[in-house]
């Protein structure tokens, strides 16, 4: 018997944003499935819209087991992993481990294939994912303040510093086209014009 896929399926229990109220609350689960959606998408984005050539399906794999350690280190906020050099040394390596112990549980004929997703070891790809997890971010926050919830307005600024810093068009085209989207009800999306869809 053998503990990895169930241990990935304790990623529903991680909670995020674990240091600031939420409006809606969020599970590192739901996290990697958005972060998988954006990184689809900034890629698509990118090969149809920019003329890059992307392997679309390998970034959306490596997206979805990007945060796969916090199953055993927990989500470490922002804030506090990066609030100095020693710190952020000292949980990168606690990241290793945790990948290394997960790696342990794969079975040898799997341990191929999801090693190098586990370490995130295709650098050539890192950057789109990085840049749908600092999207997902900040879609966050802009729904937090939507509903009211002024927590997130501090990270909403600085995740959008960080995301202007990345120099992507395809992020820029990405909030143009549907980010206003994300902070309507569900009867404003229902009545919401389509016209600009191909603009």
């Amino acid at each position: 018997m053998n503990a990895f896929f169930a241990y990935l399926y304790r990623l529903r229990l991680i909670r995020r944003w674990s240091l600031m109220r939420n409006v809606m609350p969020e599970n590192v689960a739901e996290h990697s499935y958005h972060v998988a959606l954006l990184t689809h998408a900034l890629c698509t984005i990118g090969i149809e819209v920019f003329g890059k050539k992307i392997p679309v399906e390998k970034a959306v794999t490596l997206a979805l087991f990007h945060d796969v350690t916090e199953v055993i280190t927990g989500d470490i906020p922002s804030p506090v992993k990066h609030h100095n050099d020693k710190l952020l040394g000292g949980f990168r390596e606690l990241e290793n481990l945790a990948a290394e112990r997960l790696c342990d549980m794969i079975p040898e004929p799997l341990h191929r294939h999801y090693r190098p997703l586990i370490h995130g070891e295709d650098g050539d790809l890192h950057h789109w994912v990085k840049a749908a997890d600092l999207l997902d971010a900040y879609l966050k926050c802009e729904m937090e303040i939507s509903a009211g919830n002024r927590e997130f307005a501090v990270a909403r600024q600085e995740i959008e510093r960080r995301l202007q810093s990345l120099d992507m068009p395809e992020v820029d085209y990405f909030l143009r086209h549907f980010g206003s989207s994300f902070t309507r009800t569900l009867d404003e999306l229902h009545d919401m014009d389509d016209s600009d869809v191909n603009r």
